[in-house]
């Protein structure tokens, strides 16, 4: 009759210590007060969830919108730069997508990312699991126990072997482990549109150094054409001062429009030279000679008149410093909830499982399994001063992400008017131009046929030429 009464003992023991851990874990759920309500409602997880991106103010439209030149239509380009039809220029920007290296560090980042954000879901699991063994030889002193030495069978040495493994499991019952996973998607999706953001740029700076470097040619060509022109004027000077039909101060005019027109070569050369520069580090290479490599086509890309923009919110959606700028909200909002979670117990379950022997032969034997197993908690009382005030940080760095949020979409909008405005008015300014130098070149015809004419003198042929 004994034994099933130890049975019944054992059982009942095993029962209250059950029902002793349901009731602490129903009591510290109940510590939670008010918030118990909001804990059910957000997913068993404390603290205020994120649901999308806050309130910014964005324009309803283009301040240009009514101009021809200008399509609410979606973008037919999403590969822009093909759409300049430049062979040379998409080559280039596919050798600076395979080697440029600030590119490459923003890949790295998003690695970074990728592999920290499953080390952050490995704590959903058992934040603990480890193997253990050990050997020890061990020798009892009779100095400090003489007690032991009169026990029949006593040995003062023997040996302890030890095999065997352990965890410790903190459930996530307030959502501490769930948000910082989330956290760290939202982190991640930061890291993606940072690497958006600097594709964006890097396309965007080839194609301007490949554009200045084309600029650069066709204006030293423009101008070492000019010096050839204005040594022929001085040369024509020179004659007409040597046959007395003027004075020399045609001649000093001419030879100063020479000199001048001459000088400006130098600039250009610089300017082509760092173009061609930064281009060789966009496309993650030392610097050399470019210009050999580019092609006897030396024409300027030009642009489509028409541009398609959509609607601002559309575009603003699609622009990745402003979906970085959001998903650090995302980040900042879920720790707010570990913050919170801290108010609240931490509940755990921990195991040990071994096997321990004297011999090592009998180190698996039926007699050597030994282990142990319980739930426990920890509470962080009296710390709620730092607590409250840590809940209060994050929750004003929220604010202050929301604030950068909303500024990065005015200053968003801000660039693609400025840009807007700047592609339509310097068309039109590039036409005028194109007008002016065709007058200005008729005329100055005309006023080198009227000095060689000797109907003038070289007055007017210097300030054309300087034009």
């Amino acid at each position: 009759m004994r034994r099933p009464k130890v049975k019944n003992l054992e059982g009942s023991k095993a029962g209250r210590s059950c029902a002793l851990f349901a009731a602490t874990t129903s009591l510290l759920v109940l510590a939670g007060g008010c918030n118990l309500g909001q804990w059910v409602h957000n997913g068993f997880k404390v603290g205020p969830n994120y649901f999308g991106p806050p309130p910014a103010a964005v324009a309803d439209d283009w301040l240009d919108s009514n101009d021809p030149q200008v399509s609410t239509r979606p973008p037919e380009y999403p590969d822009w730069w093909t759409a300049l039809d430049d062979p040379t220029l998409n080559h280039l920007i596919e050798t600076a997508y395979q080697q440029n290296l600030s590119l490459r560090e923003a890949g790295l980042r998003v690695l970074q990312a990728r592999a920290q954000r499953a080390i952050v879901a490995g704590n959903l699991f058992p934040q603990t699991q480890q193997a253990s063994g050990s050997f020890s030889r061990e020798q009892i002193s009779l100095v400090a126990q003489p007690f032991l030495a009169p026990l029949p069978n006593f040995r003062r040495s023997f040996d302890a072997w030890s095999l065997g493994s352990n965890l410790s499991w903190e459930l996530d019952i307030w959502g501490r482990f769930r948000r910082a996973v989330d956290a760290s998607d939202a982190s991640l999706d930061a890291s993606v549109a940072s690497y958006d953001g600097v594709l964006i740029c890097l396309i965007a700076e080839v194609a301007t150094a490949y554009t200045e470097i084309r600029t650069f040619q066709q204006r030293l060509e423009y101008a070492r054409r000019n010096v050839e022109i204005q040594e022929a004027s001085f040369e024509l000077a020179k004659i007409r001062t040597d046959e007395g039909k003027t004075d020399k101060v045609s001649t000093n005019l001419a030879e100063s429009n020479s000199e001048e027109t001459r000088r400006t070569i130098q600039p250009l050369e610089i300017g082509l030279r760092q173009a061609n520069n930064r281009l060789c580090t966009l496309l993650g290479i030392p610097p050399e000679d470019l210009v050999q490599q580019l092609g006897d086509d030396q024409s300027i890309p030009t642009a489509p008149s028409e541009v398609a923009l959509g609607i601002p919110a559309d575009l603003l959606r699609r622009r990745p410093d402003v979906r970085a700028a959001e998903a650090r909200v995302a980040v900042q909002s879920e720790q707010i909830g570990i913050a919170v979670a801290d108010f609240f117990p931490q509940i755990s379950i921990a195991g040990e499982i071994a096997v321990e022997a004297e011999l090592f032969s009998d180190l698996f034997s039926g007699g050597s399994l030994a282990g142990i197993v319980g739930p426990s908690f920890g509470w962080k009382i009296l710390n709620y001063g730092r607590i409250v005030n840590n809940v209060r940080l994050q929750d004003e760095r929220l604010g202050e992400l929301v604030t950068t949020y909303q500024n990065t979409v005015l200053t968003a909008n801000q660039e693609v008017e400025d840009a807007l405005v700047a592609f339509l008015r310097t068309q039109q300014e590039a036409r005028s131009a194109a007008a002016s130098a065709a007058a200005t070149q008729r005329a100055l015809e005309l006023e080198t046929i009227r000095f060689k004419e000797g109907k003038t003198d070289f007055t007017g042929v210097f300030v054309l030429q300087a034009l």
